[in-house]
């Protein structure tokens, strides 16, 4: 493969991650969902160590190409690299789906302690993160989440203008990268999508977990993308399962659940008391990495708009480095908090302002929080940028998600 022909639009907000730690000995790992573009900013890293170091050797493997399909174990990783470069020069070295190769992590340890390389390396699977590579690494390497498309990312690589058009464009197909290669019409794109679906599910959940039940993964994942910023639990999920003849126990649901977790498929947000004292075990709401995968599996429709707002109001805040969660005050509910640094953001998401009862459940739902963090009320209803009531900003789902918070 020929990486000096590789053309990118730059994704600087990972790039500024990533830079105090280029020529540090610690493990730089891009981890997220399959095609959000982590190999693309293996790319970009490559592209400033060459401007730092003309002469840099830099050795790269993708696990995803068939040239290297004779790397399986952590032994054939370290041979590889010996014969590329010698063990006393210094290396640059870049690993596509790491997760892939067989005890990873001991080459990774193997190397460090030589002492002459600077390692760059992706997953997308969780689990790589935790365990054996958590206990032999410690220390040693810095985790760099990769989240599909933002708004305003999306804009740029589709070459669009910030208005009402490609907001729609954006709820109904996502930010998956790949995306601006194709016309963004339902029956190319939803077809794109349930390829990249079927990958994830088949690749990072059926065989990385080595599940048998494959039906009920299917529908559950059915069951997730249809109850989408509803708060769920294993019983409910378990108990609908059954009214539907099909006997699985709550544990086995939390089991493949944690699953598509660490596939990066599902965000999982817990539920806190707006206190922030109380973290409550049951019930929790689950979202997509990506709305466009969601919408693929359950449907874009005018019905489920209040579910689409949510899902990608949630990432954009994820993305914007906020710790997420659902607030609980009583019986009423706060659809996000997010922490950051410190501060506190609180945000109720709403399709539409349609009447003095919806209003008075969205906006007196965080007039009960007596802190003096921003609090916003996020709809589509027409208004010209930011009212306020009682404190309160009520903004467009297009101004919210446009900019940085």
């Amino acid at each position: 493969m020929n990486i000096d022909l590789i053309s990118y639009i730059k994704r600087q907000t990972y790039l500024d991650k990533v830079d105090p730690f280029i020529n540090k000995g610690i493990i730089k790992v891009f981890t997220g969902q399959r095609r959000v573009g982590k190999s693309y900013l293996l790319y970009q890293v490559m592209d400033k160590v060459r401007v730092l170091e003309p002469k840099a050797n830099i050795i790269y493997i993708n696990k995803e190409l068939d040239e290297f399909s004779s790397i399986v174990s952590y032994k054939d990783l370290l041979r590889y690299i010996a014969d590329q470069v010698p063990k006393n020069q210094f290396k640059y070295i870049f690993i596509d789906e790491i997760q892939e190769i067989a005890d990873f992590e001991k080459a990774l340890r193997n190397l460090l302690a030589e002492g002459k390389c600077d390692i760059y390396c992706t997953g997308s699977n969780a689990v790589m993160l935790s365990g054996e590579l958590a206990t032999l690494l410690s220390g040693r390497y810095i985790e760099i989440k990769v989240f599909s498309l933002s708004f305003n990312e999306f804009l740029v690589f589709h070459h669009l203008e910030n208005n009402h058009e490609s907001l729609i464009q954006y709820l109904k197909y996502g930010g998956l990268p790949y995306l601006m290669h194709l016309k963004l019409e339902e029956v190319i794109v939803y077809d794109y999508l349930k390829n990249i679906y079927s990958t994830i599910l088949f690749k990072d959940v059926v065989r990385r977990f080595n599940i048998r039940n494959i039906y009920f993964l299917e529908n559950l994942v059915k069951f997730l993308a249809d109850n989408c910023g509803s708060l769920v639990s294993s019983k409910k999920i378990s108990d609908y399962l059954k009214s539907q003849k099909i006997n699985i126990s709550p544990q086995i649901v939390l089991n493949y659940i944690h699953y598509l977790e660490a596939a990066f498929l599902i965000f999982k947000v817990q539920r806190v008391s707006v206190t922030g004292k109380k973290l409550f075990e049951i019930g929790e709401k689950y979202y997509f990495e990506d709305i466009g995968l969601r919408n693929s599996i359950a449907g874009y429709k005018l019905t489920d708009m209040n579910k689409i707002l949510e899902n990608v109001v949630h990432l954009h805040l994820v993305i914007s480095g906020y710790d997420v969660r659902v607030g609980k005050s009583g019986e009423k509910e706060i659809d996000f908090i997010g922490e950051k640094k410190g501060e506190k953001i609180y945000v109720q998401v709403c399709y539409l302002l349609s009447g003095e009862q919806v209003i008075s459940r969205e906006f007196n739902n965080l007039l009960e929080v007596k802190d003096n963090y921003p609090k916003y009320v996020v709809s589509m209803d027409e208004i010209k940028g930011t009212s306020t009531y009682e404190g309160i900003k009520h903004v467009h789902l297009r101004d919210f998600i446009s900019q940085s918070q």
